[in-house]
């Protein structure tokens, strides 16, 4: 990924938030049938403690996707996260109106987690990955669901139709483009557009990306 030095976004603990709060990532794979790409939910572990680690991803996919036999244990992967994006209209940056020198973006938060996988094809595995996933969105619900809510044979069925995935992250790559390239008069005019028009998402990022540059000057 192509991440100039001003939308860099290199802090772990960062990367980290911005996965466990956007986990359905884009799993991209080159096995033996060449490139491929699956979109699902992840856990991701914080095992940062230990040297020279990035954490670790979980996730599951169903027996009958060949992704789990397409690739191999150590094979090189990567899972992209997006974090928000939202188109730019130049009319936003104040600063057009006066010189005209403004054309369309696009911003966005992405995180890239590269890594090497590994097919975890055993129950405990899988239901520890089903248990811990059910927990986590389930948790804001008035009455969350849980696996001993399903009948144990119905359950048991269930989870021998899915493959668990471990990945081992190797290396992180964050990019949080919010215009840090532009005026901060422009940076806040677009970033009051997005969210006046309800995409608040990357607007309160852009907003409060301009805060901290006013409180750290």
């Amino acid at each position: 990924m192509y991440v100039p030095a001003h939308f860099d976004e290199s802090r772990p603990e960062v990367l980290h938030a911005l996965i466990a709060q956007h986990p359905f990532g884009t799993l991209v794979t080159h096995g033996a049938s060449g490139l491929d790409a699956n979109h699902i939910p992840f856990e991701l572990l914080d095992n940062m403690g230990a040297p020279g680690t990035f954490g670790t991803l979980h996730a599951h996919v169903a027996r009958a996707n060949p992704l789990w036999q397409d690739v191999k244990d150590g094979d090189e992967v990567l899972a992209i996260f997006r974090a928000g994006d939202a188109y730019i209209s130049p009319t936003w940056y104040p600063s057009k109106h006066e010189t005209h020198r403004q054309v369309p973006t696009w911003n966005y938060v992405v995180v890239h987690a590269h890594g090497r996988i590994r097919i975890r094809d055993d129950e405990k595995f899988v239901r520890g990955v089903v248990a811990r996933l059910t927990r986590t969105h389930e948790a804001d619900e008035p009455q969350p669901w849980k696996m001993g809510d399903a009948p144990t044979d119905y359950l048991d069925t269930m989870l021998k139709a899915i493959v668990g995935l471990e990945i081992e992250i190797t290396r992180l790559v964050g990019k949080r483009k919010l215009g840090q390239n532009k005026e901060a008069r422009d940076i806040r005019g677009a970033g009051e557009a997005l969210v006046a028009r309800g995409e608040g998402t990357i607007g309160r990022e852009m907003l409060n990306h301009l805060a901290g540059l006013e409180n750290n000057p």
